[in-house]
């Protein structure tokens, strides 16, 4: 365990969320707190702990001039900034339930939570987000403000409010620290159906971010960039209340679209992040590579084997080999140079939100990059495992956190246990009772193994398995993560359910599709080419030697291939980028059909 624990606020110190920044102010005051991008300047600006309380203070006072009981639940709908902390910060000082909600979600969505978690106060941003609301915020009778931090003209809503005017110049913050209660309702954004309120209290977040911290070194002196939306219980609970309490000063990106630029500019030593990143980062590399010399190429590959070696050695897992001589000048000639791209100060990265491939895990790692994978649910505040620095198994997502019980029941899914687990559905009792037994066992849904050294391996999940028509059964997560090892798609979905073979829908990368069919002789328009049946067959060949390792019934027979990328807008993809199968299948029905014409 590392001995990290002396400057970190304990839930006992700290009693509720507020209590940890008011804890965390009296620690550092003059230390800086955040970091952030001012565009009207062109510049990045910082915020020290007791500015960040000074502020904190405003806020405070504005919403005690709405005159909201305790309970009463508030929305978010920023992008990261300090503002999102803020306002988070006041709510949860005057016992109010803070609703986080994501920017871009779908506008039905976000008047879907609103509804029913029944918003009396949202914050947002801008006149776009605005234009939104705007057309149904008429279904809001229980909102009494909406604030954006920008100004919006030309408008008749009584309610609505730029914060400059909202906000009083001064205030003093008022330090209260009411007993353990609900903090939060995050909504899962859920790949089926509507989304579910998942209640999280004071102590349950405050517990996870301790036992999470206990695994993981991280203090004053580092620094997080922070980019996955802070209304995803990964980012809020790991990149934001983690780093309240142990002292971590965070800067917030400018967005994903300029992610490599700030990762140069702030050069953080701790980014939290999902393997869509990597593969990002992982799938230039492989670009450039296919361009380079052979030299080149073998030069990468070996130092890729002796970088995983050097990994093996430190982990204790295998002995010194004379090759490990070669790591300075590898090092120097190739990993640093791969390392400078995330700014040449990373040494901690946590992964998590899905599986990262082990292929590119076992790159970034063999490049001096310490990736730590994880496992959490927002029904878990979030994390339940992770893996630690000097105890790594890449395909594993670690051990569990201390004080969180695991046990896998007789459907092989992962039940947890702790004082982590959330309070309940926000109203719906039913599905509450679904997912925790009577002995506090919260039931993930997905399928898992536990090694004897008490990593766990999370395989599948139950909802998400494709039982065709002859009875097999297929994982159809594991299946699209080895077809995406093929850089010629994009994102992909198996589908086959009740179905007597499985097809693949595949979303393909542009320029690998062009190089791809001019290798046949095509003509590369785009919409043509997708529709040719000789190329179809090549396809299948393709994901035939991708999935060459899975069952014989595993045989992909058909693939509908596609050019436009799903999205958050057209109700595709989740929030946090995960394919909603169902949505897919209705959106798709009459093609998928034929896929299985004359079979």
């Amino acid at each position: 365990m590392p001995d990290n624990q002396g400057h970190i606020v304990t839930p006992d110190q700290a009693v509720t969320l507020h209590g940890l920044f008011v804890e965390r102010v009296k620690r550092t005051p003059e230390a800086i707190a955040y970091r952030y991008f001012d565009a009207n300047d062109n510049t990045w600006l910082s915020m020290t702990w007791a500015q960040a309380r000074d502020q904190t203070a405003r806020w405070q006072a504005a919403l005690m001039r709405e005159g909201l009981a305790v309970g009463d639940r508030v929305g978010i709908m920023l992008r990261n900034c300090p503002q999102w902390v803020l306002f988070d910060q006041a709510a949860l000082s005057l016992g109010l339930v803070v609703v986080p909600l994501y920017t871009e979600d779908r506008q039905d969505s976000v008047a879907y939570i609103i509804k029913d978690a029944g918003v009396k106060v949202l914050l947002f941003e801008n006149s776009e987000q605005w234009q939104e609301l705007h057309s149904v915020c008429a279904e809001f009778p229980c909102m009494q403000r909406m604030i954006s931090l920008d100004r919006i003209v030309g408008h008749d809503e009584v309610r609505l409010l730029c914060a400059e005017e909202w906000l009083p110049a001064h205030a003093i913050l008022v330090e209260e620290r009411e007993q353990d209660a609900l903090a939060t309702i995050m909504y899962t954004s859920g790949t089926t159906g509507r989304p579910k309120g998942v209640m999280l209290s004071h102590r349950s977040i405050l517990f996870d971010a301790h036992a999470a911290l206990l695994t993981c070194p991280v203090d004053e002196t580092d620094t997080m960039l922070s980019f996955l939306p802070l209304s995803h219980a990964f980012e809020r609970t790991v990149g934001y209340y983690i780093c309240v309490m142990a002292g971590v000063t965070v800067a917030y990106a400018r967005s994903v679209q300029l992610l490599s630029e700030d990762l140069k500019i702030i050069r953080p030593t701790i980014l939290v992040s999902v393997p869509r990143i990597f593969e990002r980062i992982y799938g230039a590399i492989r670009a450039k590579l296919e361009e380079a010399s052979p030299l080149r190429r073998k030069l990468f590959a070996l130092t890729v084997n002796v970088g995983w070696r050097r990994f093996e050695l430190e982990q204790g897992r295998t002995g010194w080999h004379p090759s490990l001589l070669l790591w300075p000048l590898l090092e120097r000639l190739v990993a640093s140079k791969v390392m400078a791209r995330l700014g040449g100060r990373l040494r901690l990265t946590l992964c998590g939100g899905a599986a990262l491939q082990p292929e590119i895990s076992r790159v970034f790692i063999a490049l001096g990059l310490p990736i730590l994978q994880g496992y959490g649910l927002t029904e878990t505040s979030p994390v339940v495992c992770a893996n630690r620095l000097n105890n790594n198994f890449p395909s594993s997502v670690g051990l569990p956190l201390p004080g969180v019980e695991v046990r896998i029941n007789d459907q092989s899914a992962l039940l947890v246990r702790g004082q982590n687990v959330m309070l309940g559905y926000w109203n719906n009792a039913e599905a509450t009772l679904a997912m925790i037994d009577a002995d506090g066992w919260l039931n993930s849904g997905d399928i898992a193994s536990i090694s004897e050294s008490g990593h766990i391996t999370i395989t599948g999940h139950l909802k998400e398995i494709i039982v065709m028509s002859n009875g097999e059964k297929i994982s159809p997560a594991d299946m699209e993560h080895a077809i995406l090892r093929d850089r010629l798609f994009d994102l992909v979905m198996v589908h086959g359910e009740g179905r007597p073979y499985l097809v693949v829908l595949a979303i393909v990368n542009p320029a690998s599709w062009v190089s791809f069919v001019q290798e046949f002789g095509v003509r590369p328009d785009l919409s043509e080419s997708l529709r040719h049946s000789r190329l179809e067959q090549q396809v299948l060949q393709r994901i035939a030697y991708q999935i060459k390792e899975f069952p014989g019934y595993a045989k992909v027979r058909r693939v509908l291939l596609l050019a436009e990328p799903w999205s958050i807008d057209d109700g595709l993809l989740t929030p946090t980028l995960k394919v909603k199968r169902r949505s897919v299948v209705e959106r798709f029905a009459k093609e998928i059909d034929q896929l299985y014409q004359g079979h």
